[in-house]
C-alpha cells in the first residue's frame, strides 16, 4: 500500500491547490488577535474621579473647567509620575450648592485639600476623562474596588478558551477538522454578537466564555489542518507564515479601536470576519490524513485527485492502495498522550512551554500599561516586534533545526527579562533596549512553539495533542495579570524576575526534546517511542528527490 507521505510526492508538496487553501485558513488568524488581546481596547480603563453631583452643577453654573471642579472636589496623591487627582478617592464632606460660590477656587476650599479635608471612598460613581470613547470599564464602572471585574472578563475568555481547546479539539479528531472548523465559526457568529448586546454585567461574563469557548480552537484547527496537507519541508514556512497573520490582525486592531469609538461596535467588528469564513465549506477540503486516520481511504484519495489536477501533477496507480500507515487505534483519546515514555515527556514539556510562553508573552504586553504611555502607539509597537521573530524563524530552523532556536529564543528572552530588572530607570533607552529583545525572544519561542507541539504528535491524536499542550496557554493567560500586577505593587521589577525564570526553564526543557527538521509528520505512537522508523522513511524521501534514482516507484510502498 501506498502512504500519504508517499503520494504527496506525485501530487505536489505545495502547489497551487495548498497555496489557495493556506492563504484561505491565514485570514482566520487575523481576527484572532482582537479575540485574543481585545481587552486592551474593549476594557479600556480611562482616567477617572469620584463623581460629585452637586459640584457638578456648580461647575455648570460658574463654567468652572473639568480640571477647577477637581480641585474643589478630589484630593491629590503622589505616584511614580507626581502628584495626580485621585482616581478612587473624593473629599468627605456633604457638599450642598449653597455653600460653594464661584469664587471658592481661590479660597479655603480649595487650600484645605492638602491638609484638613477628610476623604473617602467615590459615593455616588465616577466621572472618565473618555472622550466619547466607551468600554467594559465606563459602562459597568470596573474601577476602583470594582476593577477586579474587569480581570474576571479577561479570566472568563481564558476559561471559554481553556474548554473549548479541549471539546473542539476532541470533537476535530473524531469527526474532522473541515466540519467542527465551521461549527466553531457559527458559534464565534452567535456569542460575538452576543457579548456586543450585553444588556449588564453578568450577561457580558457568560457571553465572553461562551465566545471563547469556539474562538481560539477554529484558529487552531485551520493551522492543524493546513499542515496536514503540506510536505515536510514546508511545515516551517507555512507555520510562520500563519503567525504572521495573527502579527498583521495585532497592527490592524488599535486602528479599528482608534476609529470605532464604542466597545459594543468594535466587539462587532472583530466578529464579523467569522461569517465570511462560513464561506470555506465550498472552498476547502477535509484534511486527507485525518480521512485515512479514520479508514476513508476513497474520500482521501478523490481529495488527492484534486489536489494533483490543481497542481497540474500526475499520479501513479499507487493511489488505489492509498492508505495510513497506522495500526493504532483510530479513536483519539488523552490516555494516548502520557501512557508512553516519550509521549509523557513530550506532553509535559510541551504544556510547561504553553505556560511559560503565555505568562511572559501577555506579561511583557501588559506591562507596557503599567509604565504609561499611548496605549494604540505602544500596541502597534508590540505587534511590530512579531515580524523580525519571524524573520528570524524563517533564517534559522533549516540550518540549524527547531530545538535550537527555540530553546535559545526561551533563553534569550529570559536573560533579557533578568537583566533589564536591575538597569536603572536613568538608562531608559538601553532598559528599553533590551527589554524590546526579551519581547523578541518570547515572541520567536511562541511562534515555534506552534509547529514543533505539531510535529511532536501522530495523526490521529495530533489535533487533540495540540489543543490539550495549549490549554496550559490559557492557564498562563489567567495568570500572567494577577503576577503582573500584584507583584509589581511590591516592585515594579518583581514581574520581570518571575517572567525570566519561566522562561529560562522553559528554554532548557526544550533542549529534551528530539529535533524535527526533516522528520515525516509521525502517523503512529509507535513512530514517536521508536524514532528510527521515521529516519528510515526521511532516508526514503531523500532518495526520491535524488534526481538520478530510477528505482521503480513500488520501492515506496509498504
Amino acid at each position: 500500500m501506498t502512504t500519504f507521505n508517499d503520494i504527496l510526492q506525485e501530487a505536489g508538496k505545495f502547489g497551487f491547490f495548498q497555496k489557495r487553501i493556506f492563504f484561505l485558513l491565514c485570514l482566520v488568524s487575523v481576527p484572532f488577535a482582537g479575540a485574543y488581546v481585545g481587552i486592551v481596547f474593549l476594557g479600556f480603563t480611562p482616567v477617572h474621579w469620584c463623581r460629585n453631583p452637586m459640584v457638578k452643577e456648580v461647575q455648570m453654573h460658574c463654567g468652572w473647567t473639568v480640571e477647577e471642579s477637581l480641585r474643589v472636589s478630589v484630593p491629590f496623591q503622589n505616584t511614580s509620575v507626581g502628584a495626580v487627582h485621585s482616581q478612587c478617592e473624593g473629599f468627605d464632606i456633604e457638599w450642598n450648592v449653597t455653600h460653594l460660590s464661584c469664587d471658592d477656587l481661590d479660597g479655603e476650599i480649595a487650600e484645605a485639600k492638602h491638609a484638613t479635608l477628610p476623604t473617602s471612598a467615590c459615593k455616588d460613581g465616577w466621572d472618565y476623562d473618555y472622550e466619547g470613547r466607551k468600554s467594559f470599564v465606563t459602562e459597568f464602572n470596573m474601577v476602583c474596588e470594582n476593577a477586579w471585574l474587569l480581570d474576571m472578563c479577561q479570566a472568563m475568555l481564558s476559561v471559554g478558551f481553556l474548554v473549548g481547546s479541549i471539546a473542539m479539539g476532541y470533537l476535530a479528531d473524531r469527526f474532522g477538522r473541515k466540519s467542527i472548523f465551521l461549527v466553531s465559526c457559527i458559534l464565534n457568529i452567535i456569542t460575538g454578537i452576543l457579548v456586543a448586546v450585553s444588556p449588564h454585567y453578568i450577561a457580558l461574563l457568560v457571553f465572553r466564555g461562551l465566545y471563547g469557548f469556539g474562538t481560539k480552537s477554529g484558529s487552531m484547527i485551520a493551522f492543524v489542518l493546513i499542515t496536514e496537507l503540506v510536505g515536510v519541508e514546508y511545515r516551517r514556512p507555512v507555520a510562520v507564515f500563519f503567525q504572521m497573520f495573527y502579527s498583521i490582525g495585532l497592527l490592524i486592531l488599535p486602528l479599528i479601536a482608534y476609529l470605532i469609538k464604542s466597545w459594543r461596535w468594535l466587539q462587532v467588528a472583530i466578529t464579523a470576519p467569522q461569517l465570511c469564513f462560513l464561506a470555506y465549506y465550498w472552498f476547502i477540503p477535509e484534511s486527507p490524513r485525518w480521512l485515512l486516520s479514520q479508514n476513508n481511504s476513497s474520500k482521501a484519495a478523490e481529495i488527492i485527485k484534486k489536489m494533483a489536477k490543481e497542481n497540474k501533477k500526475m499520479l501513479s496507480k499507487n493511489i488505489e492502495t492509498l492508505q495510513e500507515d497506522n495500526t493504532d487505534i483510530s479513536v483519539a483519546s488523552f490516555m494516548d498522550l502520557i501512557r508512553t515514555p516519550k509521549m509523557r515527556k513530550h506532553t509535559f514539556i510541551l504544556s510547561f512551554n504553553w505556560f511559560a510562553s503565555a505568562v511572559v508573552y501577555q506579561g511583557l504586553i501588559m506591562r507596557l500599561g503599567i509604565l504609561g504611555g499611548n496605549v494604540y502607539i505602544d500596541f502597534l509597537i508590540s505587534g511590530i516586534v512579531e515580524f523580525p521573530a519571524a524573520l528570524l524563524i524563517l533564517f534559522t530552523i533549516d540550518r540549524v533545526g527547531r530545538r535550537l532556536p527555540f530553546a535559545t529564543a526561551n533563553i534569550v528572552s529570559g536573560a533579557a527579562c533578568l537583566i533589564t530588572a536591575f538597569i536603572p530607570e536613568s538608562l531608559f533607552w538601553f532598559k528599553t533596549t533590551v527589554a524590546c529583545i526579551g519581547r523578541l525572544g518570547i515572541t520567536m519561542a511562541f511562534e515555534l512553539l506552534f509547529f514543533v507541539n505539531t510535529e511532536l504528535y501522530p495523526t490521529f491524536i495530533r489535533n487533540l495533542g495540540f489543543l490539550v499542550c495549549s490549554t496550559l496557554c490559557d492557564i498562563g493567560g489567567i495568570v500572567a495579570p494577577f503576577l503582573l500586577y500584584r507583584l509589581a505593587v511590591i516592585w515594579l521589577e518583581l514581574p520581570l524576575i518571575i517572567f525570566g525564570i519561566l522562561a529560562v526553564i522553559a528554554g532548557g526543557l526544550v533542549l529534551l526534546l528530539p529535533e524535527t527538521r526533516g522528520v515525516p509528520l509521525p502517523e503512529t505512537i509507535d513512530d514517536i517511542e521508536h524514532p528510527n522508523k521515521n529516519k528510515d522513511k526521511s532516508h526514503q524521501l531523500d532518495n526520491l528527490l535524488q534526481p538520478d534514482v530510477t528505482q521503480n516507484k513500488e520501492t515506496t510502498t509498504v
